[in-house]
C-alpha cells in the first residue's frame, strides 16, 4: 500500500516538474534555441535541447525544411526557433528554417575546401550547361566544365550521373559552380592553367577547330608549357562566331577548320575566343564604305512596329522606318530589297535608310 502511495506521488511529482516546464525553460515564440538530433523518422525530428523536454521538428515545420532535414544525422547539432513552447504531449515545436541554408552550406563549403568528389545526377540541360541537385541546393556545369566524353552525347545528358567537384559557390547569391573536367582532366587542367599563361588577351592566334557544339566551337591554339610546345583549347561562343545575325556553329565550322581567333580573356584555366573580333569590327570601316544617297540591295533581316532593319553586310544592319515604306508594301524577313543610305551616325552605330521604288509616289527617291 505504501509503495502505491509512494508511486502515485513520484507520478505527481513528474506531472507537476511536466506542468510547470515553463518556469524551467522560459521558453517564447520565436526563441532560438540550440539542439542535437538524437531520433530521426520520416514523420519528425527529435532535438535534445537541453531541457526537461525534448524539441520536435514535425507537420510543416518538418515539411519546409525537408530537403535539409534529410541530411540530418543523429548527432548533427542544428539551432531552430520555437513554434511552439509546449504541446499537449509535453514537447517543444521547433522550426528549422532559419538555420537550414547555413548549415547546408557549412557543408558546401566543407565539400569544397576537401576537393571531395561527388557522384550526382543531372537535372536539366541547356545550351550554357546542366543543373544539378546537392544537399537541396541547384548546383551548375558549365559546358566548358563538362569533359569531350560527355560533350559527345550533349542532347541527352539529363538523368545522367556525372562525377564533379564544388570549384566555386557564393551563399548570398545561392551560386554553385561545379566541375566533371576537375575530376576526369584534374592534370590536364592545372597544365593548361600553366600554358595558357604564355597566350595574351587582346591578340589573334591561328588555331583549329576540334569541337562544334549547339553553343559554340572548341579551337585549339598552339602555346608553351616548361618550355615545350602545346597545345590549349578555348571556346568560340557561338555569338562570337559572325557578325550580324545569330547562326547556328555547325553551319559554318567544323572540326579541322583552320580560324583566327582573338583572346578575349582567360581566366580560371578557360580562354574565350572570338572569330568575328579576329576579323575586325565591320562598324570601323562603315564611313570610308558607305555614303548618303548610295544605293545598294539589302536583306531583311527584323521586322518590328517602327520599321524594318535591312542587313546591308554581316554585322551591319540600317534602319528603314516605317514612314518611308509605302502603305502598299509589304515587307518580310528574308526579302531583297532595293535601298539608298539616307544618313549615317558612327557614333551611336546607326544608319537610316530609305526604299528605292520603281515607282515613285510623291515624298519618296
Amino acid at each position: 500500500m505504501a509503495d502505491k502511495k509512494e508511486k502515485s506521488s513520484k507520478e505527481l511529482t513528474m506531472a507537476d516538474l511536466l506542468a510547470s516546464k515553463k518556469v524551467f525553460f522560459g521558453l517564447k515564440v520565436g526563441q532560438k534555441v540550440k539542439g542535437k538530433v538524437v531520433e530521426k523518422s520520416p514523420k519528425a525530428l527529435l532535438l535534445d535541447i537541453g531541457g526537461k523536454s525534448l524539441g520536435m521538428v514535425t507537420g510543416k515545420a518538418l515539411s519546409e525544411a525537408k530537403d535539409f532535414a534529410r541530411q540530418l544525422e543523429v548527432g548533427d547539432e542544428v539551432e531552430g526557433s520555437v513554434l511552439i513552447p509546449e504541446t499537449p504531449d509535453g514537447y517543444t515545436i521547433i522550426s528549422l528554417r532559419d538555420s537550414a541554408k547555413t548549415f547546408v552550406w557549412n557543408k558546401i563549403e566543407k565539400l569544397y575546401r576537401e576537393a571531395k568528389e561527388l557522384s550526382l545526377e543531372v537535372k536539366n540541360s541547356g545550351q550554357s550547361g546542366v543543373t544539378v541537385e546537392i544537399l537541396g541546393l541547384t548546383g551548375f556545369v558549365p559546358m566548358s566544365h563538362l569533359t569531350k566524353e560527355t560533350l559527345k552525347d550533349v542532347n541527352n545528358l539529363s538523368g545522367k550521373m556525372l562525377r564533379l567537384k564544388i570549384i566555386d559557390f557564393d551563399k548570398s547569391s545561392n551560386r554553385l559552380i561545379l566541375s566533371e573536367k576537375a575530376v576526369v582532366e584534374a592534370k590536364e587542367i592545372e597544365d593548361q592553367k600553366e600554358a595558357l599563361a604564355s597566350l595574351k588577351e587582346g591578340e589573334v592566334y591561328e588555331g583549329e577547330v576540334t569541337t562544334v557544339t549547339d553553343f559554340g566551337a572548341f579551337v585549339k591554339l598552339p602555346a608553351k608549357l616548361k618550355g615545350k610546345k602545346v597545345e590549349v583549347e578555348g571556346l568560340v561562343h557561338a555569338s562570337e562566331i559572325a557578325w550580324g545575325k545569330s547562326i547556328k556553329p555547325s553551319e559554318v565550322l567544323k572540326e579541322g577548320d583552320k580560324v583566327k581567333v582573338k583572346v578575349l580573356e582567360i581566366k580560371d584555366g578557360r580562354m574565350a575566343l572570338s572569330i568575328k573580333q579576329a576579323e575586325g569590327d565591320p562598324w570601323e570601316k562603315v564611313e570610308k564604305k558607305y555614303k548618303p544617297e548610295m544605293k545598294l540591295e539589302g536583306e531583311v533581316v527584323k521586322i518590328s512596329d517602327f520599321g524594318a532593319f535591312i542587313a546591308l553586310e554581316p554585322g551591319i544592319e540600317g534602319l528603314l522606318h516605317i514612314t518611308k515604306i509605302p502603305p502598299t508594301t509589304r515587307l518580310k524577313i528574308g526579302d531583297k530589297v532595293d535601298v539608298y543610305i539616307d544618313e549615317i551616325d558612327t557614333k551611336e552605330r546607326r544608319i537610316s535608310l530609305g526604299l528605292v521604288l520603281t515607282t515613285k509616289p510623291v515624298g519618296y527617291k
